[in-house]
């Protein structure tokens, strides 16, 4: 083969490698849970095309046990992944929305945005906005999708995501901070171990070079979508309250606190928290998830999402 075509443009191992040429191997996101009703765990689940023409998806799940026209919390999941792989359909994201569906007793949406570097960001942005909106078209019993028009209960509405899906939390509260979201107010967002960049960092690990490669077109670690220092929205972020998670050993932790910091010194007036797991990295609670720090982890994102029910 020629050298020219078989040279590594970027990679995560062991999980990911791009070259030259185009080509393109993914080694994680790509195995397929099919969508079930009444499954083992007692969830409920379908995929629903939101875009036809771009192929943009989502996966919905409910607990089975639902009874006609009971209204649940909101959920809207983005995955992480780096914005070049990942996958609402692969064990590890279904496995986890799932427990947290059970969890919670929620509706979630598990948005299947476009991967770099077939489809680089703003694509991944572009599309995680599309299908919120999406969402949140079917408040007042509206939209197309009947689960949740019946189900839905848009009082209570939430966003959550990991690594880079929680960086595409954060833009999505942004963004329905200063456009709005149909009349429909986000009542809270939960960044989980979330990438974000400081400009007075240095930024030579995998997170960073993966950022450059899945946006090209970024103007660096000074973009206003990954550094919030730099995000002229942040006081204006569109919810209530924030949540977010670090892991001690994670070697995004202090961005994730960098976040925290700079959400509570921007003049937003909504309430924030942030809460360490000591002695795990990143996405643990993925890889590990029956273990006592992963379900600590998602009780207390349970807990998030309806310590406001009986108000």
């Amino acid at each position: 083969m020629d050298s020219g075509t078989s040279e590594v443009v970027h990679e995560f191992l062991p999980y990911f490698r791009a070259y030259k040429d185009g080509r393109v191997e993914r080694n994680f996101g790509t195995d397929i849970v099919p969508p079930s009703i009444n499954s083992q765990s007692g969830i409920s689940t379908k995929d629903v095309e939101i875009v036809k023409e771009t192929g943009l998806s989502a996966r919905i799940y409910i607990p089975s046990t639902i009874s006609s026209g009971q209204k649940l919390p909101v959920l809207v999941y983005y995955h992480g992944g780096g914005f070049f792989m990942g996958s609402p359909f692969c064990p590890t994201y279904h496995n986890h929305v799932a427990a947290l569906v059970a969890e919670a007793n929620i509706v979630a949406i598990s948005v299947d945005y476009r991967l770099a570097p077939e489809h680089p960001v703003p694509i991944g942005y572009e599309d995680s906005w599309i299908a919120l909106q999406w969402v949140a078209s079917h408040y007042n019993g509206q939209g197309p999708e009947a689960w949740l028009r019946e189900h839905g209960d848009f009082q209570r509405f939430f966003l959550a995501g990991d690594s880079i899906g929680g960086n595409i939390v954060h833009n999505m509260a942004a963004q329905a901070g200063v456009e709005g979201l149909q009349g429909v107010k986000l009542l809270g967002a939960c960044l989980v171990q979330p990438y974000v960049s400081k400009t007075e960092s240095v930024h030579t690990g995998v997170e960073d070079r993966s950022w450059l490669f899945s946006c090209p077109t970024t103007s660096g670690f000074d973009d206003p979508r990954i550094n919030p220092a730099e995000d002229s929205r942040l006081s204006r972020l569109g919810c209530s309250k924030v949540l977010i998670f670090i892991a001690e050993k994670d070697d995004m932790r202090e961005r994730g606190l960098f976040y925290y910091e700079t959400l509570k010194k921007s003049g937003w007036e909504g309430e924030v928290e942030i809460v360490e797991t000591e002695g795990e990295d990143h996405v643990f609670h993925l890889f590990n998830p029956n273990c006592e720090k992963a379900l600590a982890l998602l009780k207390m994102l349970a807990s998030f999402i309806n310590q406001d029910k009986a108000s």
